[in-house]
């Protein structure tokens, strides 16, 4: 939740109480909430499944306002791919490039 006046993140006052404060010291903003935090489930996730990496975000014609590159498709070796970073693995290594073959549509990775 934000802060009316400020803008800034609330937080709870103290845990378990449904007393959010401003986080920023002369604002000092209160509010009081009920039900803080009941119903709300948080999941994160680190690593991706190999469906949704190999699942171009893509939605109804975009491929034109994509970057292209010169690639040559391994399927029917047109020389034109859209292509996309995506991070698939730790954050201390390399974002891996996944290409499009703007003819076929076939997908691959650039290692």
């Amino acid at each position: 939740m934000f802060c009316p006046k400020c803008g800034s993140i609330m937080r709870p006052k103290e845990k378990g109480k449904s007393e959010l404060v401003c986080s920023k010291p002369e604002c000092a903003t209160r509010e009081k909430v009920d039900n803080l935090g009941k119903g709300v489930t948080t999941t994160i996730r680190t690593e991706m499944t190999k469906k949704e990496v190999e699942d171009c975000p893509v939605v109804g014609g975009a491929e034109s306002i994509m970057p292209t590159t010169d690639a040559t498709c391994p399927k029917c070796s047109h020389s034109k791919a859209y292509w996309y970073l995506r991070q698939t693995r730790k954050a201390d290594e390399p974002e891996t490039t996944f290409l499009t073959c703007c003819s076929c549509g076939h997908k691959w990775r650039a290692y």
